[in-house]
């Protein structure tokens, strides 16, 4: 009876083990897998198409379950420029890339020209997908090079019809604007000419009065004492004539913000005397200034005008360079008194 009661607990236990079991084997047929997650996404292929010359990349984004359109720049856009984009587009992604067809890694600072040349594979998050750009038709090297000889044929014949035509018009108008301006100025120059005569003859004549002054000064001094009286009486005079002149070399530099230097006094004084009698006689130095900047720069501009370059001849090594910016015989401001 004990063992009729044993058997007919293990058949029960025998057939809970094989409920369990079925059980387990239909909810594995039904659980959802990471291969069944992504199923969906697998179906939704990465394109890349042309429009107007500018790639196009369709990308399914994976938390929106939708496809999203990159159109992209193929020279200034790189491929850090492109995963940065999807990465806005949807926060989920927590891992994009490009890879090529070996598996290697594609540097986000390569340019998108070069990333559409070949096959490759995006890997979004766990799923990698194989892309491959549509062929595109590139020119040999034999039609560039026609391509090239047409360009310079036609801007060869535009040059022909057009370029010397208007290079003569515009030397042409540099001429009469050089003649006009040299007829307003002829009037002032002469005038300018007058004046720095007499402003020149006074400069000389006060550097001869200082000479003058200075050769006085050493024959009072001389006589004074070697003759009237002794060098023990002289001596201090002569230390308070020396600081005295120090003195006055630096109220010179504290009247006129400039060191004591004898040019540059001579070019004071002379500028001085300039600006003094151009208010007396009307001569408009600031207009006599700007004829000087006008006719400079027409004269820099026709030796531009004919330039070799320009002309389309042979540079010779040793021509003469071109003119200075700055014009010359220009009249300096007045000095601050």
């Amino acid at each position: 009876m004990s063992r009729l009661r044993a058997e007919v607990g293990i058949a029960k236990n025998d057939d809970k083990s094989r409920v369990r079991t079925s059980a387990n084997i239909v909810a594995a047929e039904h659980a959802p897998t990471s291969a069944t997650m992504f199923a969906d996404v697998h179906q939704i292929e990465v394109t890349i198409s042309f429009k107007r010359g500018l790639p196009v990349i369709t990308v399914p984004l994976p938390s929106r379950r939708e496809k999203c359109r990159f159109t992209l720049r193929p020279v200034s856009h790189t491929v850090g420029d492109f995963l940065k984009e999807v990465r806005n587009e949807d926060k989920g992604i927590d891992r994009i890339g490009l890879h090529t067809t070996d598996g290697v890694r594609i540097a986000s600072s390569s340019s998108i020209e070069s990333l559409v040349q070949d096959d490759f594979q995006l890997v979004v998050n766990d799923v990698v997908y194989h892309v491959t750009p549509p062929t595109m038709d590139r020119l040999t090297h034999e039609e560039l090079e026609r391509l090239s000889d047409v360009r310079k044929l036609v801007y060869a014949l535009f040059e022909a019809l057009h370029v010397d035509e208007h290079q003569l018009g515009k030397e042409r108008e540099l001429h009469s604007q050089l003649e006009a301006l040299k007829v307003e100025l002829e009037p002032l120059e002469k005038k300018k000419l007058e004046l720095a005569e007499q402003a020149n003859r006074r400069t000389n004549l006060l550097s001869w009065l200082g000479l003058g002054l200075m050769a006085s000064q050493f024959g009072v001094l001389a006589r004074l004492t070697w003759w009237e009286y002794s060098w023990d009486i002289m001596e201090p005079v002569t230390y308070f004539v020396t600081y005295g002149t120090t003195m006055a070399a630096f109220a010179y530099y504290v009247l006129t913000k400039q060191e004591y230097i004898l040019t540059d006094v001579k070019d004071r004084e002379y500028l001085i005397s300039f600006h003094k009698r151009a208010k007396k006689i009307g001569l408009d130095v600031h207009r006599y200034n700007e004829l000087k900047d006008a006719i400079a720069k027409v004269e820099r501009d026709l030796s531009r005008l004919r330039d070799p370059l320009f002309l389309h001849l042979p540079q010779l090594s040793g021509t003469k360079n071109e003119p200075s910016d700055e014009p010359t015989n220009k009249l300096t401001s007045k000095p601050a008194s």
